[in-house]
């Protein structure tokens, strides 16, 4: 017998115990617990355990059939964000509601609204999707923090623009707070596959204040939807791959092989292809199908951390994030970095930074990002499609050390979705006679290897 669901297989492992003495009984229910652990936690990002984007529904007035609601969207992820062509909403209706008219947003599809004489809604479909108005738009179709193309930023990274919201009139429901049902099966694509929203949930009414922050007013009803993101839906092969290099070892640790999944080996695109000149062939195509550089870890996205400089009391790390896909431009590209001397951070080059505290008692986890109008665009593969960074870092004379690999980050997330690290014993490691500061030659013979190989 198959079994497909986690449900399935507790039951089948749950009636084969009936045969298993006491201890074996207690090996198995162990098993089937840490099976269920990181079953329910696929969903989970250590690094941003509260992260999540909440959508909330405010009705602010009553029609004639309905109700004047507005939605807002906000992005309390630290470090993911939702980049071009945007985010897309949907969900069904309970009754037989139709949108009359939008403000700030549009649906994709009007669907069959031929019942209706006079006035035509806006959309009659069952199931309507939503998306963004593009930046531009007449004044009279906009909304506040409406108009971005869906683009939504991290909140860590800009609080302002992590914020999307427009105003929706819904007829044929309820008029009243017992009257109205709320909206089921939510979906959100940002903008491809990977959020999952649960159900809408009453909660207390809004408080809004007024321009002059003198009165308050409320809204007439109040439900959430929260969605949570699981990188094991958005894509099964991992999205970027993370090489090492260092001072005191010759050695370039590379990302694995296939490190991204070798799927597109076969439609890939060498750095001096003459297809690279054709008009047209950095055109993003409508599924996102990305067109990669041909290498040996096939992955979009590398980012390398190479420690380069040992100091008496600082040590100093080169951060480079290069991009292999010719038909994508990263906009707000954000790098999630774990390693344990991040709480000493001195001076970071050429990025934005900010520490992040998931937990209280530990700081060892930082965000660095881009510096507004100068580097937070990652271009297209190419000659541009790079950005580096050094970071300098105060030692902590009761941990540090370049032995055992202590020098390299322990997690990478590029744009939120965790990078493939290489192996632990492929690490460059610390040679048993040298001395743990920096020696001058062997610097620079390895500064030489990293530019050879970066540009390779």
């Amino acid at each position: 017998m198959e079994v497909n669901t986690y449900s399935d297989l507790s039951h089948k492992i749950l009636f084969q115990t009936e045969c298993y003495s006491a201890r074996q009984k207690r090996v198995v229910l162990l098993a089937l617990l840490i099976f269920a652990t990181f079953y329910s936690t696929e969903a989970y990002d250590p690094l941003d355990p509260n992260g999540n984007i909440t959508i909330k529904w405010d009705v602010v007035s009553w029609t004639p059939d309905g109700y004047v609601a507005v939605v807002t969207m906000n992005n309390f992820q630290m470090y993911r964000h939702i980049n071009a062509p945007g985010w897309t909403l949907g969900w069904s209706w309970a009754k037989k509601e139709v949108i009359w008219s939008m403000v700030g947003a549009q649906t994709t599809e009007q669907g069959d609204c031929s019942k209706f004489k006079g006035n035509v809604p806006h959309c009659c479909k069952k199931t309507p999707v939503v998306v963004d108005l593009l930046p531009g738009v007449p004044y009279n179709q906009q909304f506040s923090n409406c108009c971005k193309g869906g683009v939504l930023a991290s909140w860590g990274q800009d609080p302002v623009g992590s914020v999307s919201a427009f105003q929706v009139s819904v007829g044929l429901a309820g008029t009243s707070n017992k009257t109205v049902k709320l909206p089921k099966n939510f979906t959100l694509l940002g903008p491809g596959p990977g959020y999952t929203c649960g159900p809408a949930k009453v909660v207390p009414s809004t408080v809004f204040l007024t321009p002059d922050r003198r009165r308050k007013t409320q809204a007439l009803m109040t439900w959430n939807v929260t969605c949570t993101y699981s990188q094991f839906l958005a894509s099964k092969n991992p999205t970027c791959c993370v090489s090492l290099s260092t001072f005191y070892n010759d050695t370039i640790t590379s990302c694995p092989t296939c490190a991204c999944g070798c799927q597109n080996k076969h439609n890939c695109i060498k750095s001096n292809s003459k297809l690279l000149h054709k008009d047209g062939i950095n055109t993003p195509k409508k599924d996102n199908t990305p067109l990669l550089q041909c290498t040996h870890h096939m992955c979009p996205v590398r980012v390398h951390w190479h420690v380069k400089i040992n100091y008496k009391d600082y040590w100093r790390v080169k951060v480079a994030v290069t991009n292999f896909n010719y038909r994508m431009n990263y906009t707000l590209w954000t790098l999630a970095v774990q390693h344990p001397n991040l709480n000493n951070v001195t001076q970071v080059f050429s990025f934005d930074y900010k520490p992040l505290v998931p937990y209280e008692s530990i700081n060892d986890t930082g965000m660095f990002y881009g510096m507004k109008f100068y580097n937070d665009l990652l271009m297209e593969a190419g000659p541009f499609g790079n950005v580096q960074s050094e970071v300098l870092m105060k030692k902590d004379k009761d941990t540090f050390t370049f032995k055992q690999g202590w020098a390299f980050p322990r997690k990478v997330y590029f744009n939120g979705d965790e990078c493939q690290m290489p192996p632990p014993e492929s690490y460059p490691f610390l040679p048993n006679s040298a001395p743990e500061g920096s020696s001058a030659v062997t610097e620079l013979t390895t500064s030489l290897l990293l530019i050879i190989w970066l540009l390779w």
